[in-house]
């Protein structure tokens, strides 16, 4: 069965066609971005083959997802002879609220509810939805399944995802915890669990996300307890132009202070904040990092803040589930970025994590233990694929199946 499966930004499309079969096979990837100006740039990339560029004006997602279709059926770097073998389209969608706990068939009341939680996620679910609709125009009588980036994380209990607020203002406005990163936390979590041999539905887990938008997860026995980002994205963890947790008498003293407007206040803590703000040198850890060995002070400044909160995490998630079993690297950073997670798992025997900095040094992007052998606790790095992940929801979910990634 062949799934295409679309991630769709206010500016750009991420895609990813798999074939489900006996496995689970990516024919292609690629990514649109720049839609709605002149210079619109797609790249897509086939196994074996060269990447294929293609820059020209893309007004719309519409015509984004037509470039992708004709794309994938281009004579040369294309994996298919006709959009008409595209038998399924998955979507990520970024807030389903409390309504979706779990990956749907799409239909006029998913739509709706889609929609409804625009308010709740302004800058993704309106992009979410055009690429819905636009693929439904494209190839109406092609079955879409939506899977939510907060899903995973709805299994949290009223005392983890509510806020300290009036009770009044979860009933009016559904101000509460949600989470995200939903989908790349369920992924590594089970997929670490099978690595090691361990049994996902008895273990305690946490996992850490870590890329340009960070968060953390607590898993108990298959389950999300506690997730770091909140109502938004802006909760947690610090990031790559995100303040994580910050006092809201900051945000309200600077605004006073400088006259900012609301808009101009959810900027400087969204786009201006972050590793970027604290460093003044860039949101990717890679120039800090480089600025840092130069001795430029608040480069390193920067590396320490963040390695310092996402410890903090992992002690407070420890702690809230009774122990931990197990803790897992994933997203850019985590992944890749061996320097920074030594300077996370350094010193924290008492936690019973016995940290191995010589496994630790060049792990980039594959699957790798950190610690010692006997280590009470074992950390790992496990690279997310959430594509795959929406893939395989869309596949099972249409074919009542349970296949697994």
């Amino acid at each position: 069965m062949k799934i295409l499966v679309l991630n769709c930004g206010s500016s750009s499309i991420k895609y990813r066609l798999f074939d489900i079969g006996i496995e689970a096979e990516l024919l292609a990837k690629g990514l649109l971005e720049r839609i709605g100006l002149e210079k619109s740039e797609l790249t897509h990339h086939v196994t074996n083959k060269e990447k294929l560029k293609i820059v020209k004006p893309i007004p719309d997602h519409q015509d984004g997802i037509f470039l992708i279709l004709e794309t994938l059926k281009h004579p040369e770097h294309g994996v298919i002879k006709d959009i008409t073998e595209i038998e399924a389209v998955g979507h990520r969608v970024v807030n389903g609220g409390e309504k979706f706990k779990n990956s749907v068939q799409i239909d006029a009341e998913v739509k709706e509810g889609i929609e409804r939680c625009i308010e709740l996620a302004p800058l993704h679910n309106p992009a979410n939805l055009k690429g819905i609709l636009s693929m439904e125009a494209i190839l109406p009588n092609v079955p879409q399944v939506a899977t939510f980036d907060t899903s995973f994380h709805q299994t949290m209990p009223p005392h983890a995802y509510l806020y300290p607020l009036p009770y009044e203002y979860y009933e009016k406005y559904r101000i509460r915890r949600y989470g995200y990163h939903g989908t790349s936390h369920l992924f590594v979590a089970e997929k670490a669990c099978r690595y090691l041999g361990k049994n996902y539905k008895s273990s305690n887990i946490i996992t850490c996300h870590l890329g340009n938008g960070s968060s953390m997860a607590a898993v108990k026995n298959g389950k999300s307890v506690d997730t770091s980002m909140g109502f938004t994205p802006v909760e947690g963890l610090m990031m790559g132009t995100r303040t994580g947790d910050v006092d809201v008498g900051v945000l309200l003293y600077i605004a006073e202070k400088e006259n900012l407007s609301i808009k101009d206040t959810n900027n400087l803590f969204n786009k201006q904040s972050g590793i970027c703000g604290i460093s003044g040198i860039s949101y990717d850890m890679r120039d800090v990092e480089m600025a840092a060995a130069q001795g430029v002070e608040r480069a390193e400044l920067a590396l320490e803040m963040y390695a310092y909160r996402v410890k903090k995490y992992i002690g407070a998630y420890a702690a809230a589930m009774g122990g931990v079993d197990l803790i897992i690297f994933t997203g850019g950073i985590g992944e890749n970025d061996f320097e920074t997670r030594k300077r996370i798992l350094q010193n924290m025997e008492f936690l019973g994590v016995e940290f191995d900095a010589v496994r630790n040094d060049g792990i980039l992007g594959r699957e790798a233990i950190l610690t010692k052998p006997g280590s009470k606790v074992i950390a790992m790095v496990m690279p997310t694929n959430e594509e795959l992940v929406i893939a395989i929801d869309t596949y099972n979910i249409l074919k009542k199946a349970d296949f697994k990634f």
